[in-house]
């Protein structure tokens, strides 16, 4: 039986959002920065033979991965739910270079199910993701974890 092992990494990036017929402030187009800790298991390696031995998984094949996904894709990003339906929004691609519209009201909550997906098609067989953690603001955050959604 071999140990298992949890390696986390953090990535930070900026982004904003507003959210879709909301009742309060963030109805509005706002900023954060976003704190975001990436937690996969597995067991390290143990073949001498592996360049990679000794690791769960390479910290730079994370941040590659991560990176590629989510970081390089929503960092300085403009957010919006497609839902939003005025024609001016959809005229924002045109002004900007980094505009998602998702199919999902963009907070927090449902950012991290969207980034797990996202990350968990593109890890080797053998390493899992274990838990996304993003802060968008300094205390506030939402936690995905692999236990919770078997």
């Amino acid at each position: 039986m071999s140990n298992k092992i949890r390696v986390t990494k953090q990535f930070n990036f900026e982004a904003a959002h507003a959210l879709w017929n909301y009742d309060g402030k963030c109805k509005n187009i706002h900023g954060h920065t976003y704190k975001l800790f990436v937690t996969v298991i597995g067991s390290v390696i143990t073949d001498t033979a592996n360049v990679k031995y000794g690791m769960v998984l390479d910290f730079g094949d994370l941040k590659y991965i991560v990176n590629r996904e989510i970081v390089n894709v929503f960092d300085h990003a403009l957010i919006l739910n497609q839902k939003q339906g005025h024609a001016s929004f959809f005229e924002i691609p045109n002004l900007f270079d980094r505009f998602i519209l998702t199919d999902y009201q963009p907070t927090a909550e449902n950012m991290v199910i969207d980034f797990a997906e996202r990350i968990k098609k593109n890890l080797p067989e053998e390493v899992e993701l274990f838990s996304i953690r993003l802060y968008e603001t300094e205390n506030s955050f939402a936690e995905w974890f692999a236990v919770d959604n078997l």
